[in-house]
């Protein structure tokens, strides 16, 4: 009975991902190689040109420029990420458990709302600029909201925790005995952390930035409510391709870059993640 309940679990999930996933998967494939027109989702007629309109100036620059932003976004949120990680998995147990709700518990809320929520802080008379003046550190309102900068803020908030928590898996089974190792061979706690802790975290680091850098290029509502026309990523190439241009091969074409270039960063987390770690070496 048991294996019967797994066969029909395994083979549910499989048929789900099969029909969502691979056949909507292949189905973006097949309309990218197909003629755009303007009466039609697309036209039976093969062709590469949706795949080298994106190397168009305009659609090259907005690949840059999400690749910029997502970049600087998994910058910081490593930076901002690993210390908070590691501070939680040095907490006993009980308090690591009530740090991981207090994480998580404003990600009970729709991202969507918690952005409109950042632009009334952000915003020219918003909480952040109505403090700023009230402590007198600035004279006028500065002008956060509809910048890059904003939109950066924006996607640190909403992705933050896909940063911290594989860190926090890889630390929390992290062998402290090696540090006292490491130490016993004269090694000081800096050289420790980077030739001990970094490397055996390194699983969890990758997988934070894949995690992180490839959503902070597609949430296109972020930068649409945080950005507003100055700030067009790759997610929002792609939503007005579909829903404004009604151009769906070009569309299937960006989503469809866009999906090897995930499956490429995922390629990587699994070499790095299966990669057998010479302990002797590390020390």
């Amino acid at each position: 009975m048991k294996n019967r309940f797994q066969y029909f679990s395994v083979g549910l999930i499989s048929v789900w991902l099969g029909v969502f996933g691979l056949l909507s998967f292949l189905t973006m494939v097949v309309i990218s190689f197909m003629q755009h027109d303007a009466d039609h989702i697309a036209l039976m007629h093969f062709t590469f040109q949706n795949y080298y309109d994106l190397f168009n100036p305009i659609f090259f620059k907005i690949f840059l420029k999400s690749f910029y932003i997502a970049g600087i976004v998994t910058a910081l949120c490593l930076i901002l990420g690993y210390p908070f990680a590691y501070i939680i998995s040095r907490l006993p147990e009980r308090l690591q458990n009530l740090s991981l709700l207090l994480l998580l518990l404003p990600f009970w809320t729709s991202s969507v709302v918690r952005s409109y929520a950042m632009m009334s802080l952000l915003k020219t008379k918003g909480l952040l600029n109505s403090v700023l003046l009230a402590l007198g550190l600035i004279h006028q309102p500065l002008q956060l909201l509809f910048t890059n900068q904003a939109v950066t803020i924006g996607l640190i908030y909403n992705l933050l925790p896909f940063m911290i928590l594989p860190i926090y898996v890889n630390l929390e089974r992290f062998d402290r005995s090696l540090i006292e190792a490491a130490k016993d061979l004269g090694a000081n706690y800096i050289t420790a952390f980077r030739q001990v802790i970094i490397p055996l975290t390194m699983p969890g680091i990758l997988g934070g930035c894949t995690l992180v850098f490839l959503p902070a290029m597609t949430l296109f509502y972020i930068s649409d409510l945080l950005g507003g026309a100055k700030a067009v990523l790759l997610g929002n190439l792609i939503e007005d391709q579909f829903l404004t241009a009604n151009n769906w091969p070009r569309g299937a074409a960006t989503s469809v870059l866009l999906t090897v270039i995930m499956g490429i960063g995922l390629l990587i987390y699994w070499v790095k993640s299966n990669r057998r770690i010479n302990y002797d070496s590390v020390i």
